[in-house]
């Protein structure tokens, strides 16, 4: 089973819950994507294979530390596009290619204090007893609206240490750059997901060609639900 992370030194800057959470991941030739990272990462490949992963979700309860959430700003939806590197020194994390979110004030302060690429976005979501119907539209676009459309978990568990879920899910690092090309760190801490895998055909690769990326042809590699965790998150560091 999955241990939990200790926490990073020092303290939060913020608190977060991430909640109907969904991965969809597929697995690309490592020299398709490794020329798409800035200077100073790598590739971490699983099986001799880089992954790249949409991941929607809703963000609630998004606070500085010691402040209260606020209905009108600490509730929203998010999508991800990302995949999986390591920095000079070995140590793994995650690389967005991008992060559409309906919460205006949330995209520029992302932007400016974490330097991640987040895009304005309309988004919404229909959530019942069992399921998650998630639309995404990146304004100022002409792409379709990207539709998910996946379960709550039903009997969730953590992944096992050294499988792909693992190698997948269990990232507790994020990098990101600035317009003058510095690189970043940034840690986020809580529980190890607990995770289910379901099979779908209700998803879109939109958010790949939005992001300039290679469309996959083919399904899913792996497609994965979880539970909600609540999140401490870290301010960032430059790396040397």
């Amino acid at each position: 089973m999955t241990p939990q992370q200790p926490p990073p030194s020092g303290f939060p800057v913020m608190k977060q819950r991430w909640n109907h959470l969904a991965f969809y991941h597929w697995d690309f030739d490592p020299s398709t994507i490794s020329p798409l990272l800035p200077k100073g990462l790598h590739l971490d490949t699983f099986a001799n294979r880089a992954w790249i992963g949409i991941v929607p979700f809703l963000m609630q309860r998004v606070r500085p530390i010691l402040l209260p959430p606020l209905p009108w700003l600490s509730w929203f939806h998010e999508l991800n596009v990302r995949t999986y590197v390591l920095d000079n020194y070995g140590n793994p994390g995650v690389w967005f290619f991008s992060l559409d979110c309906n919460q205006p004030l949330a995209v520029e302060i992302a932007r400016r204090f974490f330097h991640l690429p987040y895009q304005h976005a309309t988004m919404s979501s229909e959530i019942d007893a069992s399921s998650v119907h998630y639309h995404s539209q990146r304004k100022n676009h002409p792409s379709p609206t990207s539709h998910y459309i996946y379960p709550k978990p039903k009997n969730p568990q953590p992944a096992q240490l050294h499988s792909l879920e693992h190698f997948l899910v269990e990232r507790y690092t994020l990098f990101s750059a600035d317009p003058q090309g510095n690189l970043y760190s940034g840690r986020v801490h809580h529980t190890p997901y607990q995770i289910e895998p379901f099979t779908s055909t209700d998803y879109s690769t939109t958010p790949f060609s939005l992001n300039n990326l290679p469309v996959p042809k083919s399904p899913p590699t792996s497609i994965l639900t979880a539970s909600p965790v609540n999140v401490s998150i870290f301010p960032l560091k430059r790396l040397p």
